[in-house]
């Protein structure tokens, strides 16, 4: 997010840097200045417009209604809020009018759930998706640093004909696998992370009645999760009116030349902001379905640039908060 805020330009007045008090005195540099962070408080919020808040959903729950209540609106990366019927959840190429709906806090999706709804949108508007089948590729970044940190040690133990250390952060080893697990399971046999597609992008769609049908796999990728999508409208669709739509709309770009060998791969589109979407295909049976594969960088789009991007429609309603 401190990247995304330099690259994007974004106006800063002044800016702080908060976190736990293990990490207070800490250093951070940004825009060429450097700044100690400082203990987060609730009095630490004084005087803020906008809080890009990262923490886990504990602490946002503790931190962004006090943040709130000094006059800030919190833009929240965990859970914590984002099924409250109070607190929009918000993809700007999807549902920015939401923005303004808010009483203090903005709910940033989880990321698996934004890249989707980037793709999905256009051709809701156009054919009205009624059903949405997803299997997940998810890279170990999305479960964060100890996440990158166990697939390069089990690679490097493989490679070196070692035994590969045990699994600390995935149920089972990463390297040279695939874990259909992320998160833990619920009584109805989904995973947390699967019923998260399925909430929040009935939420971010605004509407209810789309079967989202989810299956979440974490794969030995560094950055960048993919989604195979299988997705069945109202009004008939085909690749050549879906990629027509796709053209024209934000945030997504349309990488589809099977004789070239193009289409999205997470390597290629890591460090990249847009959704990619290719391997583009009429269902076999059924005029009215569509697959497609699809493609983005689980922490800029799916975590940091989205915040970001919510917080400059923020500024589109409130200047002054720059």
């Amino acid at each position: 997010m401190i990247r995304l805020l330099e690259e994007r330009k974004f106006p800063v007045g002044q800016i702080k840097f908060l976190a736990s008090e293990r990490s207070a005195g800490k250093t951070v540099t940004f825009a060429g200045e450097t700044y100690a962070v400082e203990p987060l408080t609730a009095e630490a919020f004084a005087d803020v417009d906008i809080v890009l808040s990262s923490t886990p959903a504990a602490v946002s729950k503790q931190f962004s209604p006090l943040a709130a209540l000094a006059g800030a609106v919190v833009v929240d990366n965990s859970s914590a809020f984002r099924m409250d019927p109070d607190v929009p959840l918000v993809v700007p190429e999807v549902n920015p009018q939401d923005v303004a709906k808010h009483h203090g806090i903005i709910a940033n999706p989880n990321c698996s759930t934004i890249q989707m709804v980037v793709a999905l949108k256009p051709l809701h508007d156009a054919f009205r998706v009624r059903r949405v089948v997803v299997s997940t590729y998810q890279s170990v970044s999305g479960a964060g640093q100890k996440g990158l940190h166990e697939l390069h040690a089990q690679t490097a133990a493989h490679v070196a004909g070692e035994a590969p250390p045990a699994p600390l952060k995935f149920a089972h080893p990463i390297a040279f696998n695939c874990i259909p697990q992320i998160d833990d399971f619920l009584p109805n046999g989904y995973t947390k992370e699967e019923m998260k597609m399925v909430n929040e992008t009935r939420k971010i769609m605004g509407d209810e009645t789309i079967d989202v049908c989810p299956t979440c796999v974490r794969v030995p990728v560094l950055y960048s999760h993919s989604e195979s999508i299988l997705v069945e409208t109202e009004e008939p669709i085909t690749p050549a009116a879906a990629r027509d739509v796709w053209s024209r709309a934000p945030g997504l770009i349309v990488l589809d030349d099977p004789e070239l060998k193009q289409y999205p791969l997470p390597a290629a589109v890591a460090h990249r902001d847009e959704v990619f979407v290719g391997r583009i295909r009429q269902d076999l049976k059924r005029p009215n379905a569509l697959l497609f594969w699809c493609v983005s960088d689980n922490l800029r789009k799916g975590a940091a640039t989205n915040a970001v991007q919510i917080a400059e429609e923020l500024l589109k309603l409130d200047p002054v908060r720059a």
